[in-house]
């Protein structure tokens, strides 16, 4: 490390703490509204029993370092002594020469304290041995609590499995639910629903009260069009000039990931080609990638390459990989994965897409896309794996999102047009009638707001038909309420 004077450090963290000079927290800084993440954050935090270190990962402009200042706020509110409360981002490069050390030695020559010490670092990953330093303040200061955040998870989450076992949890913060988003903008047309509703149990309700709900989440329509186009970035989403939005999520999200997180990250030497396996991804997204094709098709890309691009662009929150799930044993496309971008209003920025809204094709990819972010979310903290099924033979029958549990499963079928109709050959009507496929539920993503409840076909499970923004914001709805695993 180069060594730094500790007055250069101080004069930093003073820059970085105005809490210190009395100074209170904007509300900018840390608004009113909280996301969901950012109360498993708060429990890990001031769990009374279990002492665990949060690390906040996700892409750029979701929101991690607002999730900070709230908790951080919530701190200052409790009484806490605000130099007890210490706040630093290792992007900065004086930060990232000065270490860990420096930075600490600084703080307590400057600052003797008393009780809990409670750190917020951002962007942990660009300090280096960052792992180390944080293992040694959880093992040696019981005293301290901690929360990190990083943009890129490779780091994070490698960190976690080496020196972080017991130490600290990783949260991985998805850009904002179409739930979310709505509560976030404050949206009159929002329903106030009833406990206890979940999309998979539609069916059990009088189909009167199935109306009578359908009806009031039909209002969410037009703001779901507006969700896909600028949708799961907070900022974005509650700014008025949606050109400029787009021009930001490219600038700020992509360019400086790709351009300077991923070449920092794993030493990537050609960023030009990463960048073309990325397009090709934003053009492709919600299909089966095959490497030998794409490798063709981007002018005779090594294989290997292509491969380590495809997980890096994943390991930097850009992308979902979804793979194949059999529920025959055999006769599924292994080694083929689905690949989605991690929000539809990124592939939008990148490909610069106008008037999507209208055109079909892009919808069904849209909305395809945002299914599986969201139940690919909802999952996350559980040990469901949230893949496609597909097989073989008999025209390569699909069904685009599968949710396999330890003792059942859920099918998910995106039909987002004009005819939602499905024939009684299809996997999804199939898969839902053999008890031995061990089906919990099964549900037919529609466009029509008029086009819900159960399907004609007489399966052992009900097939339930429910319009896309309808879906999307009860699965919202369930989180909230810590309905984990419960769809």
């Amino acid at each position: 490390m180069i060594p730094f004077a500790d007055e250069k450090l101080l004069n930093l963290l003073i820059q970085y703490n105005p809490w210190w000079k009395g100074i209170p927290i904007s509300e900018k800084m840390a608004p009113p509204h909280h996301r969901f993440a950012y109360y498993e954050a708060t429990k890990l935090l001031f769990h009374p029993e279990l002492r665990r270190f949060v690390v906040l990962s996700g892409a750029r402009r979701v929101g991690k370092t607002t999730i900070m200042y709230q908790l951080i706020q919530n701190l200052l509110g409790k009484g806490t002594a605000a130099r007890n409360i210490v706040y630093l981002s290792f992007d900065n490069p004086i930060l990232k020469l000065g270490g860990f050390e420096g930075v600490l030695r600084a703080y307590e020559n400057a600052y003797p304290t008393e009780g809990t010490l409670y750190f917020f670092f951002d962007e942990v990953q660009y300090a280096e041995n960052w792992e180390t330093w944080i293992k040694t303040l959880y093992d040696t200061r019981l005293n301290v609590r901690l929360v990190a955040t990083g943009s890129a998870s490779p780091a994070l989450e490698k960190g976690s499995a080496d020196s972080g076992v017991g130490r600290w949890s990783v949260l991985k913060i998805p850009t904002l639910s179409f739930y979310e988003y709505c509560d976030l903008l404050q949206i009159p047309a929002r329903p106030q629903l009833e406990s206890g509703i979940r999309p998979t149990q539609l069916y059990r309700l009088p189909q009167s009260d199935l109306t009578d709900l359908m009806t009031r989440l039909s209002s969410l329509q037009q703001h779901f069009y507006r969700y896909l186009s600028v949708g799961g970035f907070p900022e974005l989403a509650l700014s008025h000039d949606d050109a400029f939005s787009q021009r930001m999520l490219r600038e700020d999200v992509v360019d400086k990931v790709i351009k300077r997180d991923l070449l920092t990250l794993f030493n990537v030497r050609n960023p030009l080609q990463l960048e073309k396996v990325f397009l090709y991804l934003c053009m492709n997204s919600s299909n089966i990638i095959n490497l030998s094709t794409m490798s063709k098709e981007l002018d005779g890309m090594n294989k290997v390459t292509l491969s380590n691009y495809i997980r890096f662009l994943k390991e930097a929150n850009l992308i979902y990989i979804s793979e194949p799930i059999s529920v025959e044993g055999k006769g599924i496309l292994k080694g083929r994965p689905k690949i989605y971008v991690a929000d539809a209003a990124i592939r939008n920025a990148v490909l610069m897409l106008d008037d999507v809204i209208t055109n079909s094709n892009e919808m069904g990819v849209m909305v395809e896309s945002t299914v599986y972010k969201h139940i690919a979310a909802f999952y996350y903290t559980t040990n469901a794996q949230v893949g496609y099924y597909r097989k073989l033979k008999e025209n390569e029958k699909e069904v685009d999102v599968v949710v396999e549990l330890p003792a059942s499963r859920i099918l998910c079928e995106v039909k987002y047009r004009e005819n939602s109709h499905i024939p009684e050959s299809d996997a999804i009507i199939e898969l839902a009638n053999d008890e031995s496929k061990k089906t919990r539920g099964a549900l037919v993503i529609t466009k029509r707001a008029e086009d819900y409840g159960v399907t004609a076909h007489h399966t052992r499970v009900p097939v339930i038909r429910i319009p896309a923004p309808a879906f999307l914001y009860l699965l919202g709805h369930s989180e909230k309420e810590g309905y984990a695993a419960k769809m």
